[in-house]
């Protein structure tokens, strides 16, 4: 790797105080343009991975340094208040503490809490901190009842609405022309809005959104605060420059007045925001606006190897759509890497273990548990992935979302199967349901969880998967333990739940690919591409699947070095492998052809990954069932099980179970206990055949199991040193 991004801000022995040159050492030569071109508009193309934010930050300090800035007249703004902190801390130490580094919200409020005395009279009105219970209390009034998801959902559109400068009568037009996918009527929504509003100006209350627009407000009417202003904050620096709003874009203007002494940054391959009323335009449309700004491209990519770029940019080259006219043709400066690992899995849990397998090579290998990152789609993707961590031990945490036992909704399902399991046969309710699934089913329907899905994104289609997310879980849950009761299901969600509460210290991240902006890590795993989720079965139009790409391009650039691709042909073990990759991966994973490059090819068996019928070895007849699959044989076929050896490997899983604080079935299932009780293996090779055996169980319990198999007495200890 060059010294561009990981050099010292100023190489040892230079004195800050003698030369301002010092702050350009170790920049490259467009990182230098950024920094010394202090006067006019600029517009900066950034890449991910290119160092933009120590252009900007060394552009600042260059311009305090030289005498050419007042570190007082330069305001630099971001978007989110870890970004400004880090700014903050950079100027520092270059020698531009002087400097202020905010989000957009905070310096408004700043101008707004000083300003509003003079401009308004009286006290600045009180911020909302969550505005949510003031959305529910407007629901009510308008006799509009919403559940927890939709009053999220709800108030995301007002949000919108807000700062795409929408009032409440023009919603509805605003929202069908803007392609939304409203969670409610939306005459409903422009109801709930306008009364929301009213309960604000009624209680002397402003939200967010409203610090921006009454600033905005402001500096219209009173030309004397607005020159004020202009003529405090002289020269600006706006970061991700892609995601300004309109509101945003108007303050801006404001701010600026009749000067160009403005600096942008910002990268529209990026742009993933768009429902919160982020758009490129601004940035896409900044030579017109500004005809003199000089541009600079940042395009040497310091973060990942040239293997993570070269997928990168070959996601880029097959988009559409003006971002995708602008795009950046990345260079990485870094040495030659590992290639990209493209995984395709039989269904989600093989997919989620063999995720966690790799996981755990790499660690073994050195890299650290908080430097590796699981990438997915939706929040609810991540309960399968927490399990398998929990199963192989590895620490992991949550980013952007609640753990999954954690979320209110699957506490309140647990309440209610809890419940339900107590009543046994009194529950009218789970009358004449035999089957687990139905049972839980019916449960989590009388809460209010309908069966069918919902249409559209947001809270409420999470919500609902975390729910399904339960149903699957009983159904593989009674497939694995036939005659199993909702009792026998509830405990073992309390086990499963206590799992999953391993500290997470320097643990690994799971997080959305949203959530997943602005970070890196050296190994990410971007999970579950298959077509339907990347793109969203939802992304309907051209504009909002180019979007998804870009989602995966984000995703993509988040690794420095280690980048693993996979997705599942199936939902369930034993499912139809009906599910295809993410288009997006077309042409880019081998076998694979490009888009446009011939007729798509018919439907048909795969290469990779399709498994043949599983056969029952005792009758012949193709095998359906997650658990007969794993015993190769009918429930209902005659077993061969040495009933001793099975008590003897129960008995030692319940030693190894107590010694690592892990459920029993974390370190074998019933499943796999009885098929290695039927098999009686010898070596090796023929305790691996069993499926439940993995190459990580192998090693760590594999001699222990076969000295059992051969009715050897074990001496104690711990799987780790067998």
């Amino acid at each position: 790797m060059t010294a561009a991004t990981h050099s010292p801000s100023f190489p040892a022995g230079t004195d800050l105080a003698d030369s301002a040159d010092a702050v350009l050492l170790g920049l490259d030569p467009e990182q230098r343009e950024v920094a010394t071109t202090l006067r006019g508009p600029v517009c900066v193309l950034a890449g991910a991975g290119t160092g933009k934010t120590r252009a900007i930050t060394h552009r600042i300090a260059y311009g305090v340094r030289s005498g050419q800035l007042m570190p007082a007249s330069v305001l630099a703004v971001t978007f989110t208040n870890r970004a400004a902190g880090e700014m903050r801390g950079r100027l520092r130490t270059l020698g531009a503490g002087g400097v202020q580094a905010r989000t957009f919200h905070s310096a408004a409020l700043r101008q707004l809490q000083y300003f509003w005395p003079k401009a308004v009279g009286g006290e600045v009105p009180r911020l909302l901190e969550r505005k949510i219970q003031f959305v529910a209390e407007a629901g009510a009034r308008c006799r509009i009842r919403l559940d927890r998801g939709e009053l999220r959902d709800v108030t995301g559109e007002i949000e919108w609405a807000k700062v795409t400068q929408t009032v409440p009568a023009d919603y509805p037009a605003a929202a069908l022309k803007a392609g939304r996918e409203a969670p409610r009527d939306m005459a409903e929504i422009a109801q709930i809005y306008g009364t929301y509003e009213q309960l604000k100006r009624d209680r002397g209350m402003i939200d967010f959104e409203d610090v921006l627009l009454l600033t905005v407000g402001i500096l219209q009417d009173r030309h004397d605060i607005a020159e004020q202003i202009r003529t405090q904050y002289q020269h600006f620096v706006v970061d991700e420059y892609q995601d300004v709003s309109p509101l945003q874009q108007r303050l801006l203007d404001l701010w600026l007045g009749e000067r160009d002494s403005l600096c942008v940054v910002g990268d529209a391959s990026q742009t993933i925001y768009s429902f919160t009323g982020a758009t490129p335009d601004h940035l896409l449309n900044f030579r017109n606006r500004h005809p003199q700004a000089t541009v600079v491209k940042l395009v040497r990519d310091y973060r990942s190897t040239p293997q993570v770029v070269h997928l990168a940019n070959g996601l880029l080259n097959q988009a559409r759509g003006r971002a995708a006219e602008h795009r950046l043709e990345l260079v990485s400066q870094r040495e030659t890497g590992p290639d990209p690992v493209y995984a395709e899995y039989p269904d989600e849990p093989a997919e989620a273990e063999g995720v966690a397998g790799r996981i755990r090579d790499l660690i073994a290998a050195g890299v650290p548990a908080g430097e590796i990152a699981v990438l997915y789609r939706i929040n609810a993707q991540s309960e399968v992935y927490e399990q398998a961590l929990a199963d192989a031990g590895v620490p992991y945490q949550l980013r952007g979302a609640e753990r999954f036992f954690e979320r209110p909704e699957v506490q309140k399902a647990l309440l209610a199967l809890r419940g339900a399991a107590r009543s046994g046969g009194n529950d009218p309710l789970l009358e004449d349901l035999v089957d687990l699934g139905s049972q839980v089913r019916a449960v989590l329907s009388s809460t209010g969880w309908p069966g069918e899905a919902p249409a559209g994104s947001g809270a409420v289609r999470d919500q609902w998967e975390s729910l399904a997310a339960l149903v699957r879980l009983a159904e593989d849950f009674a497939r694995s333990r036939p005659g199993a009761t909702l009792a026998d299901l509830t405990v073992e969600l309390e086990e499963r739940k206590a799992a999953q509460h391993a500290p997470t210290v320097q643990g690994v991240t799971l997080a959305s690919l949203h959530a997943a902006k602005g970070l890196e890590w050296d190994a990410v795993f971007l999970a579950g591409l298959t077509d339907g989720m990347l793109p969203i079965t939802y992304a309907k139009t051209d504009e909002q699947v180019e979007e998804e790409r870009r989602l995966l391009y984000v995703g993509v650039t988040r690794a420095r070095l280690h980048l693993t691709l996979s997705w599942a042909l199936s939902r369930a073990p034993g499912g139809r492998a009906s599910r295809r990759p993410s288009r997006f991966l077309n042409g880019l994973r081998p076998g694979s052809a490009a888009p446009g490059s011939g007729p798509a090819a018919p439907p048909g068996p795969r290469k990779r990954g399709r498994r043949g019928p599983a056969l029952c070895r005792v009758c012949g007849k193709t095998l359906t069932e997650a658990g007969e699959m794993k015993l190769l044989r009918c429930e209902d076929c005659p077993s061969d099980m040495d009933e001793g050896l099975y008590e003897r490997l129960r008995d030692w899983r319940a030693v190894q179970s107590k010694e690592l604080g892990l459920p029993a079935y974390c370190v074998f299932t019933d499943k796999t206990l009885m098929a290695i009780a039927e098999a009686s293996p010898t070596e090796p090779g023929e305790l691996s055949m069993i499926s439940g055996v993995g190459s990580r169980k192998l090693d760590r319990y594999g001699a222990e199991v076969l000295a059992i198999c051969a009715g050897q007495e074990l001496d104690g200890g711990d799987g780790d040193d067998a």
